[in-house]
């Protein structure tokens, strides 16, 4: 889906719901974007939104691999057109996604993982 809007977000709630484990609950932390905040919103019975507070991008370790990948995949380039951003995005997005090990050190916390 090209738009993060609630529908989108409604469907990607569908889709985590499905990867819960039977009888396992799912908390999901979202920022305040109103796509994730929206009255119209329906989490499925088996997930739990937790918004973090306003302004508060320190909380949110998303925001590392948004940065990751600008950093390593799609900064420095020149896009030719609306679909060719769709498509390194996704390519970016893709390649993440294969490399868990990596997303959990990058949205590692060292303040929070302190003894």
């Amino acid at each position: 889906m090209p738009f993060a809007d609630t529908e989108a977000m409604q469907a990607h709630l569908a889709e985590i719901g499905l990867t819960v484990d039977p009888g396992a609950h799912a908390v999901l932390m979202l920022d305040q974007a109103g796509w994730h905040m929206s009255a119209r919103l329906v989490a499925p019975d088996n997930i739990t939104l937790l918004p973090l507070p306003p302004r508060s991008p320190e909380l949110n370790p998303v925001e590392n691999l948004w940065q990751f990948m600008r950093d390593n995949w799609l900064s420095k380039r020149v896009f030719s057109s609306y679909d060719d951003i769709v498509e390194h995005c996704c390519e970016a997005w893709n390649k993440l996604a294969d490399q868990p090990w990596r997303i959990m050190t990058i949205g590692r916390r060292a303040w929070a993982n302190r003894s």
